[in-house]
């Protein structure tokens, strides 16, 4: 396995980092974002929604397990903040 793609070695190298596996995703959102296409997870059990950008478009991970790397941070929308979680890696369990 590529040691820049292993989670353990990922959180052992950012203590802020968290590894969960086999969420459950409830729902997937993908939207234009210039170059880039955002992503937006949430899952099952929890209130608050993965984030992440790509150069593209991928299949539908609603239902799918997926393994998540993130870290908590927080995004401002209209002058308040919301808590988001902001994905590192992620990939089907």
């Amino acid at each position: 396995m590529n040691k820049q793609s292993d989670p353990k070695k990922l959180v052992d190298k950012n203590q802020n980092l968290i590894h969960s596996e086999l969420l459950k995703v409830v729902s997937h959102v993908q939207r234009d974002d210039g170059d880039w296409v955002m992503h937006t997870v949430m899952t099952e059990g929890c209130e608050v929604p993965f984030k992440f950008r790509r150069k593209g478009k991928y299949q539908s991970l609603k239902g799918a397990r997926v393994n998540i790397t993130y870290y908590p941070t927080q995004e401002t929308v209209a002058g308040m903040d919301f808590e988001i979680m902001k994905v590192v890696r992620i990939k089907r369990g």
